[in-house]
């Protein structure tokens, strides 16, 4: 996605060969206008997949996922990282462990909201380890749904999150994929045809 990558090459920080900051439109000031054309592109791509529900984790993947739910007149659903008081029980739970913050945290998810009716895409902000979609396709498989697949706005290609969940046989959809943040720079990958 040509509007990602000019946004990453012109705002995103490297800073290191491991970790690209874009706090600047994506995780911490948000970008509508970005946000929109991300979640109209990933609708686009799953506009014939049934999807009845789309399913991230706090807080940097609630944004694009709006926008995608908008675009397809669906429900957003967000896992919680964090225990409240109004979400304590009947909930599904996996345990996903951050990269960027090294720390394990249970997410959860009601289950009023995810059953075996719905067909789910995913959305996240980042795909690295992997480990946060992991724990999302855990918790849609707790519910005995259906995966329609799992749109990303930036894979870090270099890591292996992006084929372990391609090794399972789940369709992974990534906006941007980084091919290398050696040397200070953002490398793509060539972005491969839409389905």
């Amino acid at each position: 996605m040509k509007l990602l990558k000019d946004k990453i090459a012109q705002e995103g920080k490297v800073l290191s060969e491991n970790v690209l900051k874009v706090d600047s439109f994506l995780n911490h000031q948000i970008d509508p206008v970005l946000m929109q054309a991300i979640g109209e592109e990933f609708a686009t791509r799953y506009k014939d997949a049934g999807v009845t529900k789309i399913v991230t984790i706090e807080s940097s993947g609630i944004a694009p996922s709006m926008f995608a739910g908008l675009t397809l007149g669906v429900p957003v659903v967000f896992a919680r990282k964090r225990k409240s008081l109004t979400l304590s029980d009947n909930l599904y739970t996996s345990k996903v462990h951050s990269f960027t913050k090294n720390e394990t945290n249970d997410i959860s998810i009601s289950r009023n909201f995810l059953s075996s009716e719905d067909v789910v895409l995913i959305i996240d902000d980042f795909l690295a380890n992997g480990q946060a979609v992991l724990g999302l396709l855990d918790i849609v498989e707790q519910a005995n749904a259906t995966t329609a697949g799992v749109g990303i706005v930036i894979e870090k290609g270099f890591q292996t999150g992006g084929s372990i969940i391609r090794e399972r046989g789940i369709r992974v959809d990534s906006l941007a994929n980084i091919k290398s943040l050696a040397n200070g720079k953002v490398d793509f990958f060539e972005e491969a045809p839409t389905r």
